[in-house]
């Protein structure tokens, strides 16, 4: 196992000083601290917003803005290695980040069922979350530009797999590695920049390029094709939205996905790349509250 380590670039140690300045709320759970975000009308169905490999919660804002404007309340949330989130011992696998959720919506007293909402990454812990035998039936799932069907690099997988080289690629390499990566996410320069702001701070924090490479390493990221079918058996209304210049999760997979899945709503965001949320928020909150919307029986509570 790769032992934690602090990559160049990561001058800063996360503890409560450090989070002193963040808003939202933290709590600890059996990984670690977690930090999130639980607002709106406290009566609105609950959308939970599920992140990718990379982003904090402040990802989801401006979506976020519209829902709760819409009569929706979301939970928005930092991964362990995001944002203010702890950086944790041990491989950041499926096991982990599913605990993690399912510990968060316990703690906070989240009603079910809720309305699920993943991108990239996130769209797959949306599906094992959905699916799981002892899982709770939610209302709606939306995917954002989901994850798992790209096939990774075997070369970088094998890199990753071995300690002394994963080390030395995250330690002087990863920060490089992972601006490049926010640069293909979205196509404009102005929302590249908002971008590498939002994304860059938290990574400052001892441990982060770690978190990231362990990811990558042992979270399954491809040939997910048997959960997109499982959660195309769920009983729930389901929504794919898709950037028509996704470069991460190219839309040539939208097929299928459409397949697998069988969504009841499909819809290809002109002028966006891989980050939707980010790239047009208003767009997407207007969707997803018209999605909720229909599943609730054209009202919202």
């Amino acid at each position: 196992m790769i032992r934690v380590y602090a990559a160049k670039g990561e001058d800063r140690i996360l503890d409560d000083d450090a989070r002193a300045a963040a808003r939202g709320s933290f709590v600890t759970l059996s990984g670690g601290v977690t930090h999130y975000e639980l607002a709106g009308p406290g009566d609105g169905p609950l959308v939970l917003l599920v992140p990718g490999i990379t982003i904090p919660l402040g990802y989801w804002d401006e979506v976020a803005a519209d829902l709760h404007a819409g009569g929706l309340r979301t939970l928005a949330y930092s991964a362990y290695g995001r944002g203010w989130s702890d950086r944790v011992e041990g491989p950041y696998d499926q096991a982990l980040f599913l605990r993690q959720l399912d510990e968060l919506v316990a703690a906070v007293g989240a009603p079910e069922p809720l309305h699920l909402v993943g991108t990239s990454m996130g769209g797959l812990l949306a599906m094992a979350y959905a699916t799981r035998d002892s899982a709770v039936t939610p209302s709606s799932m939306t995917l954002i530009g989901p994850a798992g069907l790209t096939e990774p690099s075997r070369l970088v997988t094998r890199l990753l797999s071995i300690d002394p080289p994963a080390r030395l690629l995250g330690t002087f390499f990863g920060r490089r590695a992972l601006g490049k990566h926010l640069a293909h996410n979205v196509r404009s320069s102005d929302d590249a920049d908002r971008l590498v702001r939002l994304v860059g701070e938290p990574y400052r924090f001892h441990g982060s390029i770690h978190a990231l490479l362990s990811t990558l390493r042992d979270f399954p990221l491809a040939a997910r094709h048997e959960l997109y079918r499982r959660a195309g058996r769920l009983p729930i209304p389901t929504m794919v939205l898709w950037g028509r210049h996704d470069q991460v999760t190219p839309i040539e997979h939208l097929g299928t996905v459409r397949d697998l899945l069988r969504p009841d709503e499909c819809h290809v965001i002109a002028g966006c790349g891989h980050m939707v949320p980010f790239e047009d928020p208003h767009g997407t909150a207007r969707l997803l509250t018209t999605f909720v919307q229909q599943t609730t029986g054209g009202r919202l509570t």
